[in-house]
Parts: C-alpha cells; structure tokens; sequence
C-alpha cells in the first residue's frame, strides 16, 4: 500500500474493521486488516524515527493506545486468522513476533505494561495452539498455567473441551479439576465469557455424549441454548437445537420440561 494513503489511515479505524471481520470470521478479511494496520504502524514509527534522526519535533498521531499496542495486535491478529485457516507454522511465528515486541522504542511504564500483556497473550495463545494441534503431552503444562492464571480458565477449558472432542481424548480429570471455577462463572456472566463458555458448554455435550453420559449431555446442551439466546447467535441457537433433539430420547422428562419451558420463555 503506498506511504500517502497509509499516513491517512487511523490505527483505531483499522482495529475496528478488525474486529468487525473477526466478529463475521472471515479469516481472509482479518489478514488483510491485520496487515494494513502493520504497515499503517510501520509508517507511523519510521516517520517518528525520520524526524528523532533529524532534531525535529515527532508528528503527532492520536491514538488511543501506545502505538507498540497496534504492532502486537496486528501480529495477534495474524496470527488468529492463520490458526483458524489450519496453518500452523503460520500462526506460532506471528506469536512468537508479538511475544517479543521491546524492540520498538524507549519505553515508559505504560508502553513496558503493553509489552508484558502481550507477552502474557502470547503463553495463553501458544498453549492454545499447541493444544488445538492435538499435541497432548502439552495438556497437563497447559492445566498448570490455567490454574496458575483462573482468569483464562474459561476460555482454556473451551480450547481443551474442543480438542477431546477431535481428538478422541479422556479428560474427566482436567474437568474434575475445574468444576467450581465453571459453576462460578456460570453464575454470573459477562461479555468477557459468554462466548467462551458458550463454546464450552456445546463441546462439553459433544463430549458426554461421547462418554456415553447422555443425560449429563443434555444438561449442558441446555446450559449451551440459554447462553446461544443470550449471545443473540441463531446458529449457535439452531445447533444447540439440533443437538438436543438427538438426545431427546436419552433425557429425562423433567429435562424435557424445561427444555419446553424455555421454548416457551423465548417465543
């Protein structure tokens, strides 16, 4: 993209294309977004450096972050759309990229935060990745780390559900391990989790029904509608649905009963 045109654009204006093309999964359209906010940063920094060489006073750009922030999450970005694509390779070189990012400038205290942050990111979504992959001799270091930071528990029991679901793996101990983390969070939800423990609860009764627990499936398939209507998600809606209908012979009526009364809430 040509230097003038990348010195009219707006970091912040990207990120929220972004995060609009995440939001449609579109995994093309993030790539595409996430590398013209890297070059947009690029431009900006060198244009920085061209006038600290020279004496000059630096252009000022507002933004609503620390322009290190935009490096790391172009990269983070990147690096989500390569794993959704299935490329590896791809995507643990974009981690590894944002993992590191004190290269850029002098750093104060708010842009060292930044880096640390995505330092942080990039453990959690190295993990991930790993695990998404099928490496299973990853899991019990990645069930340490959960442990060690509960504020990533939801969205890492999402990762590890998901994966036993492809993969064929046995992990009763892990959830065991887990349980009041998730009855606490399903307690009270927010925007941070509803999606992650949406995802959850849908694998998890993939999941039991694998196990052969069939009445355990349902209650999650349940757990998994109510939050699918909550998210305002028909698709998420229509499979939770679907689920439950092949295991509506395996659920009891009183599971039945408030499947009905459900129904009847949101209609």
């Amino acid at each position: 993209m040509r230097t003038s045109i990348l010195k009219s654009l707006k970091p912040d204006i990207i990120v929220e294309m972004l995060d609009m093309a995440v939001a449609f999964e579109n995994w093309n359209k993030v790539m595409e977004r996430a590398d013209m906010l890297y070059q947009c940063v690029q431009c900006i920094h060198e244009d920085r450096q061209g006038h600290r060489t020279k004496g000059l006073p630096l252009p000022y750009i507002h933004t609503d972050r620390p322009l290190i922030y935009y490096y790391g999450f172009s990269l983070q970005m990147r690096g989500m759309a390569h794993q959704k694509m299935g490329q590896v390779d791809q995507a643990r070189a974009c981690i590894d990229q944002y993992a590191e990012l004190g290269w850029m400038e002098e750093l104060d205290d708010a842009r060292m935060q930044v880096v640390q942050e995505f330092r942080h990111r990039a453990q959690v979504n190295r993990y991930a990745l790993e695990i998404e992959a099928g490496h299973s001799e990853m899991l019990e270091e990645y069930v340490n780390f959960l442990l060690e930071y509960p504020e990533e528990c939801i969205a890492g029991l999402r990762t590890i559900v998901e994966a036993a679901v492809r993969y064929r793996w046995q992990i009763d101990r892990v959830l065991h391990m887990f349980a009041n983390q998730v009855q606490g969070a399903g307690v009270k939800l927010d925007s941070s989790n509803n999606e992650d423990m949406y995802h959850y609860c849908y694998h998890r009764a993939l999941y039991e029904q694998c196990m052969g627990r069939q009445k355990k499936a349902v209650e999650f398939i349940l757990q998994a509608l109510r939050l699918a209507d909550e998210l305002e998600m028909n698709r998420y809606f229509k499979k939770c649905a679907a689920l439950l209908e092949s295991l509506r012979e395996d659920a009891t009526e009183e599971q039945i009963g408030r499947y009905r009364v459900f129904l009847e809430e949101i209609g």
